[in-house]
């Protein structure tokens, strides 16, 4: 650590001071401070205490978390110099994310609680159904989770919306990182895991436990269902879902009345979960999937010959630092040429990624370059970023992560 520690009896709450000429991204109204910034820290305190926070001069920035196992050792909680984080804060915290969904999403399924977006940093809540599924990733919030879980109920219940069952999946190595251990179960009685939902009329089985993250990514209902409205339109022959996962994108395909859809996932659990999907949704002679690599399988289908209407590529994360961008972009450089040689002429090309750090002009260069090196023409149809309830809050960039496009692909005239 490069900033001092000092521990006084001065004040009940420990303050943090930032240097002279740091905290920029903070006075911008970002929600982080780093190790670097910080010039003193006095008080006594625990980690995941609150803390005071001021500028170099003493002019208060507000209150925050603080953790000093973490590189990202403040979290801000409140830009207010005199807020009181309380029972009666966190519930209209709650409160204010509720009524925000209802304002802007479906919220049969959902993300409720999103972090820094929804000034609860490092606190994620998902709604599958009647089921939550509880995320937490910083030292500070976990100590709340308890009264959010509960003030989610509360304030769902006063609209009728009543919740079964709870499910934690702070199972991320993200935790780690702030000195706390990775866990996951019940919070409250145990429930069948395995919940049934709705989005864009397919209906899915989510798996709170053994899924990814969560158990879905809410974060495409709206791409999904562009997918779908293109794939009406169109009325495809054969459509390709690369990192199918759950068979979201693939099923969309297949309601949208495509004939041939190919789902393809290097998970077994996946793959087998999104079948299962496809049963539920009466498309399983329409909509096959296949446990493969997919960075192995397209040249071969290349190789082959093979061509398809409408590609899709959802990768994961490719990078999740800034030191692994330039790897990054070879990656989706390379998936996004491939499948471009796959699409017929004329065709269509879905492509995203989830990358925070792979903005959207360093993607964009990326799909551009690839498009040069397999000799096809883009002509983009839409542009679009994470749902709704996924908010993006500016000036926290890191709530800005998911970029999706769709583009007609055309061989060079």
């Amino acid at each position: 650590m490069e900033f001092q520690t000092t521990k006084t009896q001065l004040s009940q709450r420990a303050t943090v001071r930032i240097k002279k000429g740091m905290g920029r991204s903070l006075k911008a109204g970002g929600a982080w401070i780093y190790d670097n910034e910080i010039d003193i820290i006095t008080g006594s305190f625990t980690n995941g205490d609150l803390a005071l926070i001021e500028d170099y001069d003493g002019f208060p920035l507000g209150t925050g978390f603080i953790n000093t196992c973490s590189k990202l050792t403040v979290r801000m909680m409140s830009r207010k110099k005199d807020a009181v984080i309380d029972e009666a804060f966190i519930e209209m915290r709650v409160r204010n994310a509720w009524e925000y969904r209802k304002a802007v999403t479906d919220t049969s399924s959902c993300r409720l609680i999103f972090a820094e977006a929804d000034f609860l940093p490092g606190m994620i809540v998902d709604k599958f159904s009647d089921v939550l599924v509880v995320e937490s990733l910083a030292l500070g919030i976990d100590r709340f989770k308890q009264m959010i879980v509960e003030k989610l109920k509360k304030v769902l219940a006063e609209d009728g919306v009543i919740i079964r069952g709870v499910y934690e999946r702070s199972d991320a190595k993200v935790r780690l990182q702030e000195g706390m251990e990775r866990y996951k179960g019940f919070i409250g009685e145990p429930f069948v895991t395995k919940v049934e939902i709705m989005e864009n009329g397919v209906r899915y089985l989510v798996d709170v436990e053994d899924g990814q993250k969560t158990g879905f990514f809410l974060d495409q209902k709206y791409n999904r269902l562009a997918v779908q409205n293109l794939c009406r339109r169109i009325r495809p022959d054969r459509v390709l879902d690369c990192f199918t996962h759950t068979g979201s994108f693939a099923l969309n395909a297949g309601l949208a009345g495509s004939r041939e859809v190919l789902g393809i996932d290097a998970s077994r659990l996946a793959v087998d979960q999104a079948a299962e999907n496809a049963a539920l949704n009466d498309l399983q002679n329409r909509v096959h999937f296949q446990c493969a690599d997919v960075f192995d399988l397209l040249p071969g289908l290349e190789q082959k010959g093979e061509t398809f209407d409408v590609v899709i590529l959802d990768p994961p994360a490719f990078t999740k630092s800034r030191n692994s961008v330039r790897n990054a972009i070879k990656g989706y450089r390379e998936i996004n040429r491939r499948g471009m040689k796959l699409v017929k002429d004329g065709g269509y090309l879905a492509t995203c990624s989830c990358s925070h750090f792979l903005t959207p002009d360093l993607f964009s260069k990326t799909i551009r370059e690839a498009a040069g090196n397999a000799h096809k023409r883009l002509r983009q149809i839409e542009y679009r970023t994470q749902a709704s309830d996924h908010p993006i809050l500016w000036s926290a960039d890191e709530s800005y992560y998911l970029k999706f496009f769709i583009f007609q692909v055309c061989e060079e005239p």
